[in-house]
Formats: structure tokens, sequence, C-alpha cells
């Protein structure tokens, strides 16, 4: 025997003589991650196109959770599909019960829902449907609605500057096609504005998507859309805030007036857009409320009970999806202050700075 064999013989000797109970704990799973592992696992998207994953979902979630005295783990993929994948299959390892997962894009977490699916473990698909895919249930806002309430700010907008009735040209900024939900809300502001598209009461602009829903690539989606219109762009459309303020930006530095122009998410910036008068309206969504209803789903899934659920939808490439939809508000400038009434949001993360002296 060898000086390095003898001497890896006396360690495990040793190991063996004064940690035999740790050991023992370690193979039979005591200590292990398995043990120490969360019963729910929440994937968040990025926290790129949106404040919204890590500022108040993730608070949201972790809260209803705790309350429920479910244990769990909260890890957000950095818009990066592969890594979301990675994170299923950690928490899948460690023991979860329950994917709640808030897609990067549809086929990603599709195959996520199936790999869950083969180990016996149920998914939710939260705030985005995933085409494809086998969740138990979509737990979501109705995003038709959505869409419309954004389509009727643009429309109330040109109503109340007056450009109503002069035929406006309305632009359409998309979410990212990769995203069931950017159908959704599309659809919504569709059933607005096509109506007065054929009637010619309002003349149909550009309209495109925004990959990843990525604010710079929509910025300059949308100063290709005042080139090819001549700077003729009477309202948008727009899909979120963040892309309402990439309009914003642009029309700022083209040193054109505010135009009508809709948001989503009742961000801090799309708040003060708003209340600055470049911004007509955005769609709160109470998140807190969307993460307690997909809480509860989750603790009803891992405790085995029967899930509570408000209906049905048609989710591409799959049948009937069982659903929880939660109706969303619409803020304007009129009604903002209810955001801080509520709680969502403080008022010192809107009225400050430049912003200070719209708040009344």
């Amino acid at each position: 025997m060898s000086k390095f064999s003898r001497r890896s013989t006396v360690l495990v000797a040793v190991a063996a003589a004064v940690g035999l109970t740790a050991l023992v704990a370690t193979a039979t799973g005591g200590t292990s991650k398995k043990q120490a592992s969360a019963d729910v696992c929440f994937l968040l998207p990025d926290t790129k196109t949106s404040i919204r994953w890590e500022q108040f979902d993730r608070p949201a979630m972790a809260k209803a959770l705790k309350a429920a005295g479910v244990s769990n783990t909260i890890v957000n993929a950095q818009g990066d599909p592969q890594k979301q994948r990675s994170q299923a299959d950690q928490c899948l390892a460690n023991g979860a019960k329950v994917l709640i997962i808030a897609p990067i894009d549809s086929g990603s977490a599709a195959a996520i829902e199936k790999t869950a699916a083969a180990k016996g473990v149920k998914s939710i698909d939260y705030d985005r449907q995933v085409e494809g895919g086998v969740a138990s249930v979509y737990v979501s806002f109705n995003g038709h609605t959505v869409g419309v309430l954004q389509g009727k700010g643009v429309v109330n907008g040109l109503k109340a500057n007056g450009k109503y009735s002069q035929h406006p040209v309305v632009a359409q900024l998309n979410g990212g096609q990769e995203d069931a939900n950017s159908f959704l809300f599309k659809g919504g502001y569709d059933s607005v504005l096509d109506p007065l598209f054929k009637k010619g009461t309002l003349k149909k602009g550009p309209d495109q998507f925004t990959p990843g829903w990525d604010n710079q690539k929509a910025g300059t989606i949308f100063e290709q859309m005042l080139v090819k219109t001549g700077n003729k762009i009477d309202g948008v459309a727009a899909a979120n805030d963040g892309l309402a303020n990439a309009v914003v930006v642009a029309l700022k530095a083209h040193k054109l007036k505010p135009i009508p122009l809709s948001g989503q998410d009742a961000t801090p910036l799309g708040v003060q857009n708003i209340i600055s008068g470049w911004q007509s309206m955005t769609v709160f969504k109470d998140v807190r409320k969307l993460a307690t209803v997909a809480a509860k789903a989750a603790v009803q899934i891992v405790k085995g009970q029967k899930l509570t659920t408000t209906g049905t939808i048609k989710t591409k490439g799959r049948g009937p999806e069982p659903t929880i939809l939660i109706a969303p508000q619409s803020i304007t400038k009129a009604n903002y202050k209810l955001l801080f009434t509520s709680g969502f949001l403080k008022k010192g993360d809107v009225c400050n700075g430049s912003f200070s002296k719209f708040c009344k």
C-alpha cells in the first residue's frame, strides 16, 4: 500500500469514528438538500423588461407563501430561457412539489412543465400563458380586458385633445411575440381600434412587436415609425409602461408634443409620465392579489386539494386550461392616487424631483 493510500485509509477511519451519525444522516436524506428544499418553486423571468417582477411579484409571493406556512424558493432567470430551465431542474432535484412559472417564452416553459409532469410535479402558469404546456392552472389578470382598457385609453386621449375628429394616425407598439400574453393585450386594443380604422375614424399607423419586450429595441422601433410617417403619429397603443417610456423618450428627443399613449403595470415611471402629461393611462394589475391567488393554488396542489378556479381559457397547443383570472383597472391622472392609498406604490416613489410639482 502506498503512503497516500495508507493516509486515505486513516482519514476515512477517523471520519467514520467521529462523523458516522452525520454520514448516515446525509445518506438517508437527513441533512441533504432534498430535506432542506422548498415545496414551491417560483420562477421569475427577468429584471430588464419590467421592474414589477422583483419589486412587486417576488415580495408578494414570498409573503403569501410564508403566511400559508409553505416553504418556497424564488429565483430569477435574468431573461435567459436556458437558465430558467436549469433553475427549474434544480428545484425538481431538490424535491419541489409545485413550480410557479412566469415564462420567458412558451417553448422553454412548456419543456419545463413536461419535465416536471414526468416527475409527478405540477405547474402553474403565472401571469403569462404557456402555449403547448401542461400546467394545472393559469393564474393571471384578464389579458384581453387589459388591452381593451389600453385601446379605450388611447381613444379617450384623442377625444380629450381634439384629434379624434381629424382622422388621427394611431400606431401600435406591442410586446414580444414569444409571449402569448402580448397577443391577448393586442387582441384587446385591436377590438377597440380596428372598428374605428375600418370606419375611417382613425388611420392605422405602424404596428410592430418588440422582441423580448426590450425597452431599448422599442425605442429604435418607434424611431423608425416616426421616420416612416414623417413624425405624423397621433397616438400609440403601447403594451406596457416600459415601451410607453421608449415612446416618450423619442418624442422628447424630436421635440414633439405629448400624444395619447397607453401603458401597463402602474410602475412609478409610468405614473410619473401620466401626471406630467406624457402618458394617458396605465393598467393597474395588483400583483399582490395575483401572488396571493397563485400561492393559494400552489398550497391546494401541495395538500392534494381541489383547485378553486374561475373558469377555463383557450391556450394554443393544448386543450382548455383551467384559469383564475383577476380584473385589471385603468389608471389615469384622475385616479392615480389610489395606487398610494392602496399601498401598491409609495407617494415618494412617484412624487419626487421634477415630478413633485405635478402631485397635488
